[in-house]
């Protein structure tokens, strides 16, 4: 480690992510089909002013520009999904040319000395195989290894890295329960089973890509919050904490880490749904937990905001940034009776969401020292990101190359402060002793935001999508600086300011 506290280790790896959905576009070209999303974003009400994924980015046909702007910005790795619907359309057989795409990508990657970090599975499901039953049904975490492979079969001379979901939670509770994401389901059994079935997958594919290739890196994405009770002293408080920490966090790391699901939460979603505790029972095979417990190289962190939660209604609650649908929606969480959201004054994005860089270095502590440490396995933080209203400015003189020409700006002052903040926090989970090798800022650039289609950006990078141009927002010129200098105590770039060093 260097001498300068603020300075990241020589291997420490700077990247940015994005999902396929979100930026590809060419949604039903060369042999692609639709996807849950493409289906989901078509339902009235379902996203935001009806927008869709078939063109976003387009990203499928500017790729070598989009890598050539990641180079500039110093990037050691890109983090990007595959299309199940473009590799194996309708959950079929394998279509030559989408895989070609991605071996294209990852050429133009290597060529380009970036790091390719590659995730299967970021909701994008073939429609085909949700209309035979989805996540619900055990069938898909077979078709999914298949796909796995088949990628591999691909890809595996070519990527090293390789994560088979992100974030479960979403893909299962946020899907197949609360109804805001694809396919839109509302049913806490279909959430449980999608859960299972989505983990089963995830250790069946890791065991079968080890097997093929010992020398892989591999891990899984997720998301994952801190749930503190408004008042430790309050019994109610306490609780609503614990069953959010548990639904949210648990659920996921005790069956990978511990081949187990938390016994607390089995018994809350029984109290419930007795029914979903049942289908899980029975969907649970022997040698199902076994499989999901394969031991992992790496564990994604995503981490976007923590939980201030009681037992009682605060009159100041946030509203929910998540769901913008007019369709009919529930609960994410299944045992959410008398779990009420609190305000505890820290800044907040245009999702709504707490700015709490404190909250990733208490997370990256506790995910260390309580299942990654353990387990031999490495920490990564493979999303964090804020969304805000940019504006672009092409009035000034103040081009980024010095030259004085008028350029496109876009001056991201809060994302620029959420940015190095945010690393500052690795770094002090770091020198607390957490293994954290990694960062990837969610996003490489603006693009269909899910439920709230483009009426979201997260990027540092902005896009006008009516003429795909790319401007580098001052977020991500900051961004190259703090790369260039593989640390977060440089002077931060003219409007930042002190505002950015207060943050560290």
């Amino acid at each position: 480690m260097s001498e300068n506290p603020r300075a990241f280790a020589p291997g420490f790896l700077f990247g940015a992510a994005t999902a396929a959905y979100q930026i590809e576009g060419a949604a039903f070209e060369d042999g692609r089909t639709a996807s849950i999303w493409d289906t989901f974003s078509r339902e009235p009400g379902a996203v935001l002013h009806g927008d869709n994924g078939d063109v976003a980015c387009d990203h499928y046909h500017h790729y070598p520009a989009d890598v050539a702007l990641m180079k500039e910005l110093g990037l050691d790795t890109y983090r990007f999904s595959v299309s199940w619907a473009r590799v194996r359309p309708d959950g079929g057989a394998v279509n030559q040319k989408g895989l070609d795409f991605y071996k294209r990508l990852v050429d133009e990657l290597r060529a380009a000395d970036i790091l390719p970090w590659l995730t299967l599975y970021h909701w994008d499901l073939p429609q085909a195989i949700e209309d035979r039953g989805g996540w619900t049904v055990r069938s898909t975490a077979e078709q999914f290894t298949e796909y796995a492979l088949s990628v591999h079969d691909a890809l595996g001379d070519r990527v090293q890295n390789w994560t088979t979901l992100n974030e479960p939670w979403c893909s299962s509770f946020l899907s197949y329960t609360a109804g805001i994401h694809a396919p839109g389901r509302t049913s806490v059994t279909d959430g449980v089973l999608a859960a299972h079935h989505l983990l089963l997958g995830h250790g069946q594919t890791v065991g079968e890509l080890r097997a093929r290739d010992a020398s892989l890196d591999l891990g899984i994405t997720l998301n994952l919050t801190v749930a503190e009770p408004v008042d430790p002293a309050v019994p109610g408080d306490v609780d609503a904490a614990r069953r959010i920490d548990g639904q949210f966090n648990r659920w996921f790391l005790d069956p990978i880490f511990r081949g187990a699901y938390p016994t607390d939460i089995v018994e809350d979603i029984r109290a419930v749904s007795p029914a979903a505790i049942a289908a899980l029972d029975e969907a649970t095979l022997p040698g199902d937990l076994e499989a999901i417990a394969t031991p992992l190289d790496a564990l994604g962190v995503n981490y976007y905001h923590g939980e201030f939660v009681g037992g009682s209604p605060d009159p100041h609650a946030p509203a929910s940034g998540d769901a913008p649908t007019t369709r009919e929606i529930t609960s994410p969480f299944p045992s959410h009776e008398r779990i009420f959201w609190h305000d505890r004054g820290l800044p907040r994005t245009n999702m709504n969401w707490e700015v709490d860089p404190a909250g990733l270095t208490t997370l990256l502590e506790r995910v260390w020292r309580e299942y990654a440490q353990p387990a031999g396995t490495v920490l990564y933080v493979t999303e964090n990101g804020a969304s805000y209203d940019d504006v672009v400015d092409a009035s000034g003189s103040d081009a980024a190359d010095g030259s004085g020409a008028a350029a496109r700006r876009v001056h991201d002052v809060e994302r620029t402060v959420f940015l190095r903040a945010h690393l500052g926090a690795i770094r002090d989970a770091q020198d607390a002793g957490v293994d954290v090798r990694g960062y990837f800022y969610w996003s490489l650039m603006d693009n269909f935001e899910w439920a709230w289609g483009y009426g979201k950006r997260f990027g540092i990078v902005h896009v006008d999508y009516d003429t795909q141009e790319r401007t580098l927002k001052d977020s991500a010129l900051e961004y190259r600086r703090v790369i260039a200098a593989r640390a977060i105590d440089v002077a931060p770039a003219s409007p930042v300011g002190e505002a950015a060093a207060a943050q560290r």
